[in-house]
């Protein structure tokens, strides 16, 4: 065999390990080093932290400046204050959607965007503009020892009730070989803030103001490590289990398995179940006078989030990548940017 053509095709087979590699391994918490400050800073969703920063490592700047990634993303928790900018821009680390976005509204020139796991709350104004660029849905979340994990999982009637700490509704009986086993349910649910959280009480029809007393209203979305008690339920995004379940980001489900919701399995195959009852696109947040028609349309922030006729976002060309962090491909619908709200 040729000597070059054997160098050849060793090189593109290292090439080609070395790019699945790259692309099953998980992206690191925030810009290493902590001085690698990059064009776009975004901040805010836990959901989407993990694929935030895995398109952060994906995604270079065509002007190589001041990085050679464009895209900087700050996990959702970690230490505190961080650094976006080389001058000045130390800011409190935003936990959460809703405090991405309000870290949006009031950093200007620190935060380029937000990932929100949510949308709008608040349409008074259209200052800022929701691009979807793919897709997410909540489950219920048991312990894997728990006698809740019965297949059968819960209706949206039943999480209604089981948010409101209605009393019948947090005692379940199971037949066991060794007789009866009575289970209370002890309910969690994401800190305020939690686009997660958000969502899922809209889903179940239960307001912030109705949420009962008996729910423990402060865990960090999507850890199962807070399922500590075969009672517990809580919300979880079943993207963020397929990711981490399958190592590509930092594994903390501990004991959680999903459950079906109204009688629909949350997964098919392995992948998300893209008809789930509770399914919801999630979002880059970003100033609506910077996309283009906007008073400062910005080439980059453009470039990177919202798709034109002539070229589609460069986030909605990363399909690959946003499957294998669980999410599920929304096709044209990526990069649109009709949704707009204040917060």
């Amino acid at each position: 065999m040729n000597i070059k053509f054997r160098i050849r095709t060793a090189a593109a087979a290292g090439a080609a390990a070395l790019g699945l590699s790259l692309l099953a391994a998980p992206a690191s918490a925030d810009p290493i080093p902590a001085t690698d400050f990059r064009q776009l800073v975004g901040v805010g969703s836990d959901t989407t932290q993990d694929i935030g920063n895995a398109l952060g490592l994906a995604i270079t700047d065509p002007n190589n400046n001041p990085s050679s990634r464009l895209i900087a993303s700050y996990d959702a928790t970690g230490s505190t204050p961080i650094k976006t900018r080389a001058l000045n821009c130390v800011i409190t680390r935003p936990n959460g959607s809703s405090a991405g976005v309000d870290a949006l509204r009031n950093n200007t020139g620190c935060i380029d965007f937000a990932r929100s796991s949510r949308g709008p709350v608040d349409v008074t104004t259209n200052r800022l503009t929701w691009i979807p660029f793919a897709k997410d849905a909540v489950t219920i979340a048991v312990r894997s020892d728990s006698a809740l994990r019965d297949g059968v999982g819960f209706t949206t009637a039943q999480l209604t009730d089981i948010y409101h700490c209605v009393p019948s509704a947090l005692t379940r009986t199971y037949s066991t070989p060794s007789g009866p086993v009575l289970i209370t349910l002890k309910p969690l649910l994401p800190h305020a803030g939690s686009g997660t959280r958000t969502f899922f009480l809209e889903k179940i029809g239960v307001t912030e103001a109705q949420v009962g007393t008996c729910v423990n209203a402060t865990v960090q979305p999507n850890d199962g490590t807070a399922l500590t008690d075969s009672g517990h339920i809580a919300p979880y995004s079943i993207a963020q289990y397929i990711a981490q379940t399958a190592g590509v980001t930092t594994d903390r489900h501990g004991a959680a398995v999903l459950t079906p919701v109204n009688g629909v399995q949350p997964r098919i195959a392995g992948r998300l179940n893209m008809a789930f009852p509770y399914a919801h696109d999630v979002y880059n947040v970003v100033p609506t006078a910077k996309l283009t028609g906007g008073a400062t349309p910005d080439a980059d922030l453009i470039g990177a989030f919202q798709t034109s006729p002539l070229a589609p976002a460069k986030v909605c060309l990363q399909t690959a990548r946003i499957e294998q962090h669980g999410f599920g491909p929304i096709g044209a619908a990526c990069g649109n940017t009709s949704i707009k709200g204040e917060r």
